[in-house]
């Protein structure tokens, strides 16, 4: 846990050593178990400690329920396993028994899985050979199944291939044609085979069994055209569901070619040479033409220029850069030539920050994922033995034909295979997770995809939230016989080591006015106050009004000068020493230009408490408060007080968000269902804070994230909803004696297609610009 400061708004700086405490709030947040096997974290590895290995054929929690199974025990537990199901990677981790790495492969290897030893840079190539077998199995299983169609059309005509829908009747198949369509069968279930016999051996029925034994059903009944086109389509729906997970995992690894791989560095002689980013080493210089992306995160020391930040902010205006100013890897510099100092390694930069965390995000698996993979696993199991009842209770209790309810019966098996339920929606969630970081928002999991569409209230800071986060001095009123001079230089003195944003116009107002500031002596913040020190043997102080009364100087803050900052909605930041109060200074920070709109787009979409949560006096809080439209405001608030107020809220309304700087709120935002931290391009400890990260300080991404969320959702019901529909209609038509085998599962297989192309719709994101109107329907704005 590492000590965050926390510095008050209205000039009072206090420090509270806290972290981001995930276990003291979240109460609604889902347990990341793999989907009811017991308490095994789907965390990835970069988090999890210990033994990593990658896991051929782990594609989705199907798998990770199997190897829980079977790994999970001999390890003391499955508490201690993770996984990474988009990575294809199983973590072993310390807290297991003492096991090898060799017996952990070929334990892997019972279920029909193949494991070796984590290689990063092998991971990439072992799962394109993964999912190139799967294609080669899968094609040649069609190919077979085509040409044994092709067969039967060429000996009997159209007629005949009709005749083979509804199965051969009385006549016998040709021995060619059940040879291509044994092929196909072979060919269909070869990589299906092993992880089905591993479920029979566990007498853990999955849908990899539920397959088999509708082929082995078919073939008994000599329906080798069904059990060859159930073969076939099942591979062919196993292979989608390796192609998706594919897909998304190749959208999260293009963030990762937003960095060019090499850096243009200046050698000690002067000369340039092209160097490999990851060699290149903190403090190395090197250079950036017009047009040329960014290698690293550094800092300018020469040249001036424009960059584009929108791979990493999302925001779409060029932003100028010169000497001082930080740039960050995989930003465009769209004019002039830059000198740039690397401050951080290659795999420091902000950039792989968020490729790491948008790659591990899906460890927090939201609460409709989690549902789809239990639902999946209780209702596969039931489907079996409601099979055997169909095929044996009819013929003995009522007289039906054997075959025909044994038929049936493994309709009923096809039809229960979950591959569409299953697949819609960890797809959709990772599409939306890097749709997401696309637009500047980082968004820590699943978890915290589905909790901003249901977001009933928002708290939120003052400074650098509603207002620009950047005060300016707009007045000073020197008191007691002092000069603004000596007001100005007293106040820079104790500002002068702190980097505030009332520190730095306190400190620029005094620069620009040619004040000499010499800091002082034995500073030190006062929690929730402001500072002390020493300046020429003499206590000096600096903070609110509630301050200077601590002190015993309250009386010497003339009164109309208060009510005049405060009806100006401004900050009073009183400045004195020993004998009493110097002067006072007015600080104002601009509200934001669109601050009343995006307010009004909130309530638009549905959050019916918007309350200002500030450590500023009242009269200011409440003056911006009624100019952007905010509905509650609770000014003067310690630290602690905010912790109470969102807790307030917590008992209140089923989800609130708190949002802040992601330091100096971050108590707040623990107690809070989920916190969103602004500005978090230029802080490494607000991207770790928080639940939702905005890259810049545009609180105009909130209302993008609500719609973002509520789409998101909305196309996971919708393939959840496809997906049950779809067996439903089929349980039906089996009842009625109307479905076939082939029917069955080229719907699924049709139903897998539909949902991995709505899921992958997200990649898409939607426009960022895009605000609702009070009278615009929300399905439309999802």
């Amino acid at each position: 846990m590492a000590n965050t400061a926390t510095e008050r708004d209205d000039g009072q700086h206090a420090h509270d050593h806290s972290a981001h405490d995930h276990s003291q709030h979240k109460a609604e947040e889902p347990n990341c178990c793999g989907g009811g096997t017991g308490n095994v974290a789907l965390a990835a590895s970069s988090n999890a400690k210990g033994r990593s290995f990658q896991v051929n054929g782990l594609d989705c929690a199907e798998e990770v329920s199997i190897l829980t199974k079977v790994v999970g025990p001999k390890l003391g537990g499955v508490e201690h396993l993770a996984f990474d199901v988009i990575n294809g990677r199983m973590t072993v981790l310390d807290s297991a028994g003492l096991i090898s790495d060799d017996q952990i492969v070929k334990l892997v290897a019972t279920t029909g899985m193949s494991a070796r030893p984590w290689n990063a840079e092998n991971a990439s190539v072992d799962q394109a050979a993964h999912l190139s077998k799967q294609k080669k199995f899968t094609f040649l299983s069609g190919g077979f199944w085509a040409a044994g169609f092709g067969w039967h059309i060429v000996e009997t005509g159209m007629g005949g291939a009709l005749g083979l829908f509804a199965g051969h009747g009385e006549a016998a198949m040709p021995i060619p044609e059940i040879s291509l369509f044994a092929l196909a069968i072979i060919f269909g279930v070869w990589l299906v085979a092993p992880k089905a016999w591993s479920s029979a051996r566990r007498m853990s029925p999955d849908m990899n069994l539920l397959m088999l034994v509708a082929v082995a059903g078919a073939i008994v009944l000599g329906e080798y055209f069904e059990a060859a086109t159930v073969a076939f389509f099942f591979s062919l729906s196993l292979y989608l569901e390796s192609w998706s997970v594919g897909r998304a995992r190749n959208a999260v690894s293009a963030l990762l070619d937003l960095a060019p791989p090499t850096a243009r560095v200046v050698k000690e002689d002067g000369s340039e040479a092209d160097v490999p980013a990851a060699e290149v080493t903190v403090g190395t210089h090197f250079i950036v033409r017009g047009g040329d992306r960014i290698a690293l995160d550094g800092e300018v020391v020469d040249g001036a220029g424009a960059v584009d930040q929108a791979p990493i902010t999302g925001e779409s205006a060029l932003v100028p850069k010169e000497a001082g100013d930080d740039v960050y890897a995989g930003t465009i510099n769209g004019e002039g030539t830059l000198t740039v100092r690397a401050t951080k390694a290659a795999t420091d930069s902000v950039l792989s920050k968020i490729i790491r965390m948008v790659g591990d995000a899906h460890s927090r698996r939201a609460e409709v994922e989690q549902w789809v993979t239990k639902f999946a696993r209780v209702y596969t199991p039931i489907v079996m033995i409601l099979a055997v009842v169909i095929a044996v209770l009819p013929p003995l209790l009522l007289g039906g034909a054997w075959n025909y309810w044994f038929y049936n019966a493994l309709v009923l098996l096809v039809i229960a295979c979950p591959c569409a339920l299953v697949i819609s929606t960890p797809v959709s969630i990772v599409a939306a997770l890097t749709a997401s970081a696309r637009a500047g928002v980082l968004i820590k999991g699943g978890a915290y995809i589905e909790a901003p569409g249901r977001t009933k209230a928002i708290a939120l800071d003052k400074t650098g939230t509603i207002t620009m986060g950047e005060p300016e001095v707009a007045a000073l009123y020197p008191l007691n016989g002092a000069t603004e001079a000596d007001l100005l230089a007293l106040a820079g003195a104790l500002e002068a080591r702190s980097s505030h944003p009332l520190a730095r116009a306190i400190l620029g107002k005094a620069e620009r006015d040619g004040i000499a500031v010499k800091a002082a002596e034995d500073t030190r913040t006062v929690p929730g106050r402001g500072l002390e020190g020493n300046m020429n043997g003499k206590s000096v102080w600096l903070g609110s009004d509630r301050f200077a009364v601590e002190k015993g100087f309250g009386d010497d803050i003339p009164s109309d000068i208060r009510d005049r900052i405060e009806e100006a909605g401004s900050t009073l930041v009183a400045v004195g020493n020993e004998s009493g109060v110097t002067g006072i200074l007015e600080l104002r920070d601009r509200i934001r230009p669109d601050a009343k709109r995006i307010v009004a787009q909130l309530h638009a979409l549905g959050v019916t408490k918007i309350i200002m949560l500030t450590g500023d006096n009242a009269r200011t809080a409440r003056a911006v408060a009624a100019e952007v439209g905010i509905d509650e405001v609770r000014a003067e608030l310690l630290p602690e007080d905010k912790v109470t107020a969102i807790e307030e809220l917590v008992a209140q309304y089923d989800m609130v968000a708190m949002i802040g700087d992601g330091v100096n709120d971050a108590p707040a935002m623990a107690r809070a269902h989920y916190g969103i931290a602004m500005g978090a391009v230029g802080s490494d400890a607000a991207i770790e804070t928080a639940d939702i990260a905005l890259m810049t300080d545009d609180i105009g991404k909130v209302p993008w994230l609500i719609v973002h969320s509520r789409k998101t959702m909305s196309i996971i019901h919708q393939n959840i909803g496809i997906s049950l529909a779809t067996k439903a209609l089929f349980v039906g038509l089996t009842a009625f004696g109307m479905a076939t085998m082939w029917g069955a599962i080229a719907a699924d297989v049709g139903v897998s297609l539909v949902v991995v192309a709505n899921a992958l719709r997200l990649l898409n994101g939607n426009d960022r610009r895009s605000a609702p109107t009070r009278n615009a329907p929300l399905a439309q704005e999802a």
